[in-house]
């Protein structure tokens, strides 16, 4: 299958160029030529790398790529004449994959996009990893605070406490979070009566 690009630049001389470079890759190329049309291109074609330029009209792209980058994420590569360090730093910071300056020769092309599209799929194993984690960590927060409602309020040990939470998530085929979550609800309403 064609992996399919989104080419987004208003020069219509580079556009040319790097369209008829691609389609000689055998990619598939859609083309628009402004930021906002970016966003809502990624939106209704669903390419798997962008390519997008600096200076577009109505909408950056660096701050298109942010926008995207926010609710559509795919591999990012972007088009540039400049290399200051300030549109480097605006580049990494909205999420881009890799940085091509112009004039882009067609070598450069099919690499380009393999490293990005290698990077991206790093990026979002990371991006879920990490929200695994965040998970696992609530989740044992919880089941502390729970543990120690039940060491306080029925004099258990911590071994006990914790016993008794995974006895019930297991009696009850429900994962201990929740049981954990059912105790310290359970707890909130009690403390409200005693008020």
């Amino acid at each position: 299958m064609r992996q399919k690009i989104l080419l987004i630049d208003d020069s219509l001389r580079s556009r040319a160029a790097i369209k008829k470079a691609f389609e000689g890759s055998g990619f598939e190329t859609i083309e628009g030529t402004s930021g906002l049309e970016a966003v809502r291109l990624v939106k209704e074609t669903g390419p798997d790398v962008l390519f997008i330029a600096v200076g577009l009209p109505d909408l950056d792209g660096i701050e298109a790529s942010a926008r995207i980058m926010e609710s559509h994420p795919l591999p990012i590569i972007i088009l540039t004449s400049h290399q200051d360090p300030e549109t480097v730093e605006r580049a990494k910071e909205a999420g881009v994959m890799a940085y091509l300056l112009k004039p882009v020769r067609e070598e450069q092309l099919r690499p380009a996009v393999e490293v990005a599209s290698a990077r991206f799929r790093e990026f979002m194993a990371l991006r879920v990893q990490n929200q695994d984690l965040t998970r696992t960590l609530e989740a044992r927060k919880l089941t502390e605070r729970a543990k120690g409602i039940l060491m306080k309020r029925e004099g258990l040990s911590e071994s006990e406490a914790f016993r008794r939470l995974q006895n019930v998530s297991m009696e009850r085929r429900k994962p201990m979070v929740e049981v954990a979550e059912a105790i310290l609800l359970s707890e909130e309403v009690a403390s409200r009566k005693r008020r």
